[in-house]
This record gives C-alpha cells, structure tokens and sequence, in this order.
C-alpha cells in the first residue's frame, strides 16, 4: 500500500513513476513506469488494508471477518462492545457495519494497543467519532450496557461469561473468536452453565483458493486452513425446569 503525496515518487525493481501521474486519476488507471512496465493502481479494500495494515497482534484473516459480521448480525445502528481491540481489524469491520448511527466501544488490557488500533481505523475510515477505545479489563465491570452484540477477541473469555449476561440485551448475540478447540470447549460450557444463552453453536472457516488459467484448473498450491474458531450464543430467558416424569411423582 502506498498513500499518494504529489511530490513523491514510487521506486521499485519494475522502474519508477511520480505520485503526481496518479493524484486524481480513477480507479483502475494503469501507470507506465521508467523501465515499460505497467502497474495497475487501486485503492485497497479491507481485505487488502488488513494483511498489510501495520500491527501488533496477530490479525483476524479476512475469510473469517466475513464470518464474524455475518454470523454476529452486526447491523447498522447496532451498539457493540469489542473485547480485544489488537490491531484494529475487527474494529475497521465493526464500525463500517454498524455505521454512524451505531457505536462501537472497543476495549483493551494494553495502551499501545489501543493507539495501533486507533491509528489503523483512521487510516482506513477516517474519522470514526461513533468508535470510542478504552483501556481496561471487561471483567472488572463496564459502564456501559444494553449492547446489541459484543464481540470478543480474547485468550479467556469464559471468566465474562456473567458480565456478559448482564450487558447484552434481550436476544442479543455474543461472538467469541478462539484459536484452540480447547478454549472453544471451555467457552461453551461456560455459556451453558450461565443458564442464559440458548443457541450456541461453534464453526471455523476453511477458505481454499483456485488457479484458473485456460484448461488448467486446479487448487492453488497454497491456502489458508485453519485460523479460529467462532463461537456464537444468544442472550434468553433462563430454561425452565423439566417437570418431573410420572415416576417422581409417585
């Protein structure tokens, strides 16, 4: 990635062109470089932004961002706590999906993180005043509540299990991205144990690109297996208790 200046210039082994020959261009506009060789020049999409963004953690990879926002019902308006703000790459697909009528409340244990996560979203949204970073441990308590959904990106996420209960609204949708089945394990039995949350289901995302050149059609040689797993629930009435069979009655 490459942010424009009118009195740079891009330098590489295919030769060199002047960012001014770029500045107010269309997408899509081929420049020819010093040596005959042309580039195609594009502005990034999120999935670009987020592999090349710079970072501090691990990133979310863009196969499952996808899942994350559609499995999560993130929609716009909706008011969302991020548990785990790392680099910003949820964030960035948080706030754009919830919009400016929405907010996103993004906290984190670690001050750098939080400046690389600001720093990431602005680069890629702009100004996001419906995004607000703070520095803090969830399981110590929140101030705010009634949270559409919440999101976290967290080693430990069964011990907010109950503070969870109680910020999420009614029918409300929690999203736990976990690296290990083991942790996922913990997780939903944590879940289960709360009493509140019905519908817990867990999944990871396999993406597998392909090579398509004329007649030679095949898998590509290198994919992205496994990267997470997420885990969804939602927030419900307590069950009832199962009335006793004929048996106990008796």
């Amino acid at each position: 990635m490459v942010k424009l200046s009118a009195d740079r210039m891009f330098e590489s082994h295919l030769g060199y062109f002047k960012h001014s020959e770029l500045i107010g261009r269309d997408e899509g506009f081929r420049v020819q470089t010093s040596r005959g060789h042309w580039l195609l020049a594009l502005k990034p999409t999120m999935a670009d932004f987020t592999r090349e963004m710079p970072r501090i953690a691990t990133i979310v990879y863009p196969k499952d961002l996808g899942a994350i926002i559609t499995y999560a019902d993130i929609f716009p308006g909706a008011t969302v706590l991020e548990a785990g703000s790392g680099s910003g790459a949820v964030t960035i697909l948080l706030a754009r999906a919830v919009g400016p009528t929405g907010r996103v409340v993004s906290y984190d244990l670690r001050e750098d993180m939080i400046d690389r996560a600001g720093a990431n979203v602005e680069a890629f949204l702009g100004e996001t005043p419906h995004v607000t970073f703070k520095q803090g441990d969830v399981s110590e308590g929140m101030e705010e509540r009634a949270f559409d959904r919440i999101v976290f990106d967290l080693p430990e996420p069964w011990h907010l299990v109950p503070q969870v209960s109680e910020a999420l609204v009614p029918g409300g949708i929690l999203l736990s991205f976990l690296p290990t089945v083991l942790q996922v394990q913990q997780v939903c039995q944590a879940l289960k144990d709360q009493g509140t949350f019905d519908l817990i289901e867990s999944l990871e995302i396999i993406m597998r690109p392909w090579s398509v050149a004329g007649r030679s059609v095949r898998p590509a040689q290198r994919m992205v297996a496994h990267t997470g797993f997420i885990t969804t629930a939602r927030r419900c009435e307590p069950r009832p208790e199962k009335p006793p069979d004929e048996g106990e009655k008796k």
